[in-house]
C-alpha cells in the first residue's frame, strides 16, 4: 500500500479497476499533490485513461480505494464526485456542438446560482479571450484547439480544485498542442489547480510535469520526475518510443 505524503489531494490505493469483466488495472498505487501538474504516460492499452475514469466514478472498482482529501470517494457517482470540485474533461464529446459558447459555460455552471455565474463569466474569459471573440457562436464552428480550450472553461468556472485532462491535444496540430498545455499550466499557476494529465505528447507534457506516472499492461513501471524519467533511456524506449 503506498504512502500518503504532505500535500497530496488524491490518493488511489492498491486500485484493481476495469470495465465489467475486463480487468483494466492491477494493483495501482497514485497520487496527486495540491496545485501540481501531475503527468500519467505509457502506451496504447496501458490504462492511463482507465485510472482517470476511476478517479470520476466511470469505471467498475474490483478493489482498492480511491480518496479525496483522505476522505474516500470509492463508487461514488460522477455527479457526486463533480460537486467536490473534480472535473473530468474526456478527449472527445466534452462540449455542446450545437450550443453557442455562452450556453456551454451556462449549462457548465449548473451547480452555481445567477450572480455566481454573472461573478464567474469575466473572469473565464480574461482567462480564454477566444471565447469571449466567439461568445455568440455555436460550438461546432470552433477548431479542435479553441474545443478544448471552452471544455477548460467550461470546468474552470465551477471552480473546481481538481482538473483530470484525458489527452487533450489528440489530433491537434503541435502549435494548438502547444497553447492547450500552455493553458493547462496557466490553470496551475493561476489557480492554484490541481492538474492529472493524461497525454500521448510525452515530451510536450514533461515539460509542464511537475511528477510523472509511467504505466504498462494496467501496471506502474515508474514514479518520479520528468527529468528522472527521461533519464532512464531504456523506460522511454520501450514504453515511450524516445531514443
Amino acid at each position: 500500500m503506498s504512502q500518503k505524503t504532505i500535500g497530496s489531494i488524491i490518493n488511489v490505493n492498491e486500485l484493481n479497476s476495469g470495465y465489467g469483466n475486463s480487468h483494466v488495472l492491477f494493483g495501482v498505487d497514485f497520487e496527486a499533490k495540491e496545485k501540481e501538474i501531475t503527468i500519467v504516460v505509457g502506451p496504447n492499452g496501458s490504462g492511463k485513461s482507465t485510472l482517470l475514469k476511476s478517479i470520476f466514478g466511470l469505471c467498475a472498482i474490483y478493489s482498492g480505494e480511491i480518496s479525496f482529501y483522505d476522505k474516500k470517494i470509492t463508487g461514488l457517482a460522477p455527479h457526486d464526485i463533480a460537486r467536490k470540485k473534480i472535473a473530468y474533461l474526456p478527449q472527445v464529446d466534452n462540449v455542446f456542438s450545437n450550443l453557442t459558447i455562452r450556453e456551454n459555460l451556462l449549462i457548465a455552471s449548473y451547480t452555481l446560482d445567477s450572480k455566481t455565474f454573472s461573478k464567474r463569466i469575466p473572469e473565464v474569459f480574461e482567462t480564454f479571450p477566444v471565447l469571449k471573440k466567439y461568445e455568440k457562436s455555436k460550438a461546432e464552428s470552433l477548431s479542435g484547439g479553441e474545443r478544448q480550450m471552452l471544455a477548460m472553461a467550461m470546468s474552470l468556472i465551477r471552480q473546481p480544485e481538481v482538473m483530470l485532462f484525458d489527452e487533450p491535444t489528440a489530433s491537434l496540430s503541435p502549435k494548438l498542442a502547444d497553447e492547450v498545455l500552455n493553458k493547462i499550466q496557466q490553470l496551475r499557476d493561476d489557480f492554484g489547480i490541481t492538474i492529472i494529465l493524461v497525454e500521448q505528447n510525452v515530451k510536450r507534457a514533461l515539460r509542464i510535469g511537475d511528477k510523472v506516472y509511467l504505466y504498462a499492461n494496467g501496471k506502474g513501471v515508474f514514479t518520479g520526475k520528468p527529468d528522472e524519467l527521461l533519464a532512464h533511456p531504456e523506460l522511454s524506449k520501450l514504453y515511450l518510443g524516445i531514443s
